[in-house]
């Protein structure tokens, strides 16, 4: 017998069918081992000795690999292909050896780049040894990752409560997001104007041309300044005679993009189909591993994790008999198209990501997958190819229109227009959002001496814009551009950002969070070194130098280490004060933010003697008054001072609760803005939060009452006679009846909720709920293998998916409502792998210790 070990069970399935019975397919369920998380797990006075725990749910696992291994004729690694992949093997073989369970078992590794039985069976003919560079690769990037998490986090803590964690790739992703949001805030908007006018030929074809000159100098971007120039260019244009000067058309071809790489795929699945790169590589794994084609399984895409754009000549011969059959010959370039990887640093060479096989259309797999990675996989089919189709041709037509102004001045227009001839590869795919050529169409029939009529002469007002935030797309672009990261990173670093609360996101844009401005201003100040994007795509370079067999990693680390630990040593004795002060200065214009009635904008508003400056708490940080504890002015940092009215002790007036005829005031406190009645006193006045999703800044008196009223009375429920409330609670806006709640969909609804809608809502909850704490959320049916009904349920510590006795947790990045059959039996076998849950014996205090130790850890893996 021969044992084949892969990383998840969908894998090892489609895996045993193509070997047959003299094979037995195993999952390692991803790696087996990790560094602990704790102290002296990479000893640098030990020439980098690293300590290795098996984790604990792979324990079981690895017994049963070792059980069945012993006495095995082979064992074949057959892990995918790349670092991770090759150090998993890696693992699995140094943990057998261990147990002594190879003896007089040979030991081979393959690699497949498809999930194909034609694929898997050439891998089982080629097999080699594990690949000593790539691992030593792996080992110097994870020993980095932890030694960076290890040794700069608990400087974060120290020297500035309320940070989490720092990591090699995550600190420099996050400074990415700082310094665009720094670049917002100092941009300044600058006027401009444009004229354009609507011309008609003799036939009434009308069109647009675009004023580029006057008196015969060409017009720049800001050369039209303010209104009172657009309007005297709009007055001497009015009325003209427009006459063609010349027209001139060029045929331009457009050329295809390459294949996806994994940053490709990640940035076209998000503008396209909305995907977020996590939820993006989920669907393609399961495409990679093996999709059940009634019966068969088999990998409808190639192997997802790359930055390779070339394809095998027998697939690109294959795509292009694809495109003939489908187009016709001449959408079929005369030789096949070769692409060249772009990207910095680029990871060891696989093939980009594309159909394992072209006689397998979308519309021929469509019943066999759910809908997302239908448009996943048609995604990849469309692209892939798009890339081996012809390239468009396109005609571009540029009209110069000259007139002599009322003012006797000569103006010169400019009308442009495109028309596409051959669509080629377009007919197939279109890259981005835009599948426009030429925004202004075609132009009209046009001739050298042409009399135009000017039908509509217009001015407008522009202000340049700041450059846009990142979305998680162009982030992972710029990442890409930089040598950041590699493919198998991109997705869990963004993870890491906003489970940190260093970022968040906001309609697809990220948002840098203070948190997550101070760890930035601080790792800048302190270990600038260490977040220059150079530096690091310097050392990720490295890295594929080491796994091409031309670096020692351990030199890398020695080298890294040396400098490194010295920068740390040196801010040992700096005291958090003095940290602060940096950071005062360097956040300045974010955290005090000129006013506009001038003067010092880090004067205490309230006691008007005192200096604002960064403070720490509990809860991190916050800005506070120096005259302190006399002057009790606070406020978070996001308030920016007078952007609600310096917003503080004192808050912004709103105006006055005529029942009671105390003052309404807007305010922030140590978790956010609140509205509150009266002022501070013996007693505690009454103050009501603001809901997320409403602008603190514009709440006004009337909303900031309706928020004090709740919670709102609704009516009398017509079964109970209890009185029907609705409010704002921990989980959002509801509506209660007699200890019963039921969410509401926003939370508007909170102030017009009727009382047929409520008694409505709270049936449909109490239909749902099948015990207490916990209610249905989405019935999926019968289990495909096993007998018994599958649901995804909500209950006491979050959403999960159930079947008989098995409850298996959904990842915290999964919307419950989009969960498929697929999705469910998936979690639901490694769940079951796993076996009962154990508790653990209570230890309070190293559990805390270790609780944040195991964050670093997690996050420094990526």
């Amino acid at each position: 017998m021969n044992i084949v070990i892969v990383e998840s069970p969908a894998k090892a399935k489609t895996v045993n069918k193509y070997l047959g019975s003299g094979y037995r397919v195993l999952a390692s369920y991803g790696h087996v081992r990790d560094l602990p998380s704790k102290n002296g797990s990479v000893l640098p006075d030990k020439d980098f000795e690293m300590h290795w725990d098996v984790e604990p749910k792979a324990a079981k696992r690895l017994d049963e690999i070792a059980k069945a291994v012993k006495g095995a004729t082979k064992l074949i690694l057959a892990t995918d292909p790349d670092r991770e992949g090759e150090a998993i093997s890696w693992h699995v073989y140094q943990i057998l050896n261990r147990k002594k369970a190879l003896d007089k078992v040979a030991v081979e590794r393959v690699v497949f780049n498809a999930v194909t039985k034609e694929a898997v069976l050439d891998a089982m003919r080629h097999p080699r040894e594990i690949d000593g560079p790539l691992v030593n690769a792996y080992l110097a990037r994870r020993a980095l990752d932890y030694l960076v998490g290890f040794t700069l986090s608990p400087v974060l803590w120290r020297k500035l409560p309320g940070a989490r964690s720092a990591g090699r790739v995550q600190s420099v992703a996050l400074r990415l997001v700082c310094d665009r949001e720094l670049e917002i805030e100092q941009f300044k908007a600058q006027e401009y104007w444009s004229l354009a006018a609507e011309l008609a030929t003799a036939k009434n074809e009308t069109f647009l041309a675009r004023l580029t000159a006057v008196d015969g100098k060409k017009l720049e971007k800001f050369d039209i300044a303010d209104e009172v120039t657009a309007m005297r260019l709009k007055a001497a244009l009015e009325g003209g005679r427009f006459v063609v000067q010349t027209v001139e058309s060029k045929s331009q071809r457009r050329h295809p993009a390459p294949p996806f790489t994994t940053s490709t795929l990640q940035q076209e699945a998000s503008r396209k189909l909305g995907f977020s790169p996590r939820h993006t590589m989920q669907l393609a794994q399961r495409l990679y591993e093996g999709v059940d084609m009634g019966g068969e399984s088999e990998g409808l895409i190639t192997y997802m994790r790359t930055d390779g754009v070339q394809i095998a000549p027998e697939a690109i011969a294959a795509a292009r008999r694809t495109v003939e059959q489908l187009y016709g010959r001449n959408y079929v370039p005369a030789s096949p198209r070769q692409y060249e990887t772009k990207a910095k640093n680029a990871q060891e060479a696989h093939e980009a990501i594309r159909p394992t096989d072209f006689g397998k259309p979308p519309e021929k797999v469509a019943r066999y997958l759910d809908d997302e990675s239908l448009k996943l996989y048609k995604l990849v089919w469309q692209r892939t190819l798009a890339s081996q189709a012809s390239s468009a041709e396109i005609e571009r037509t540029t009209a110069e229109i000259g007139l002599t102004g009322n003012d006797g001045v000569a103006y010169g227009l400019r009308a442009t227009g495109s028309v596409i001839r051959f669509d080629g590869f377009l007919k197939l795919y279109e890259e981005g959002t835009d599948d426009v050529i030429g925004e202004d169409g075609a132009l009209p029939i046009l001739a050298q001496g042409d009399q135009l009529k000017g039908r509509k002469i217009e001015a407008k007002q522009h202000f340049t814009e700041p450059p846009p935030r990142y979305s998680e797309a162009s982030l992972i672009k710029k990442m890409e551009e930089l040598g950041i990261g590699r493919p198998s990173t991109y997705a869990s670093t963004l993870n890491i950002l906003r489970d940190r609360e260093y970022v968040r996101l906001d309609k697809k844009r990220l948002h840098p969070e203070d948190k997550g401005r101070l760890v930035t201003a601080f790792l800048e100040n302190f270990f600038r070194r260490y977040v220059e994007y150079d530096f690091t795509a310097d050392l990720e370079e490295k890295l594929d130098l080491i796994s091409a067999g031309q670096l020692a990693w351990k030199d890398v680390l020695r080298d890294f280490w040396r400098d490194f630990i010295a920068a740390v040593h040196d801010i040992g004795d700096l005291r958090i004060a003095e940290v602060l002060d940096a950071l005062n200065d360097m956040l300045g214009p974010h955290i005090f933010p000129g006013t506009e009635a001038g003067g010092d904008p880090r004067a205490c508003p309230s006691c008007e003697t005192g200096r604002l400056s960064l403070k720490n708490g509990k809860f991190g940080a916050f800005i506070g008054c120096s005259n302190y504890p006399d002057c009790r002015f606070t406020r978070q940092l996001a308030d920016g001072g007078d952007k609600t009215g310096a917003l503080g002790s004192e808050g912004k007036l709103l105006g006055t609760d005529p029942k009671t005829e105390l003052d309404v005031t807007l305010r922030t406190g140590r978790f956010g803005p609140y509205v509150q009645l009266g002022e501070n006193g013996e007693e505690k006045p009454k103050r009501a939060s603001i809901p997320k999703g409403f602008d603190p800044e514009g709440i006004d008196l009337t909303r900031a009452l309706s928020l004090l009223s709740l919670p709102r009375e609704i009516g009398a429920h017509p079964e109970t006679g209890k009185p029907i409330t609705a409010g704002f609670g921990r989980f959002g806006p509801y509506v209660q009846n007699d200890g019963k709640y039921a969410s509401l969909s926003g939370a508007d609804e909170v102030f017009t909720v009727g009382i047929n809608r409520a008694v409505s809502l709270l049936a449909e909850k109490a239909a749902n709920r099948i015990r207490r704490g916990t209610t249905v959320i989405k019935d999926l049916g019968e289990h495909p293998e096993l007998k018994g009904a599958v649901q995804v349920l909500s209950g006491r510590y979050g959403p999960y998916v159930k079947h008989g006795k098995i409850n298996a947790t959904l990842p915290k990045d999964r919307n419950p409502e989009e969960v498929t059959m697929a999705d469910a039996v998936e979690l639901i076998a490694a769940r079951a792998a796993k076996g009962p849950a154990k508790k653990p014996a209570r230890k309070a205090s190293k559990a805390k210790k270790t609780k944040k130790e195991k964050e670093v850890v997690e996050e420094t893996a990526h």
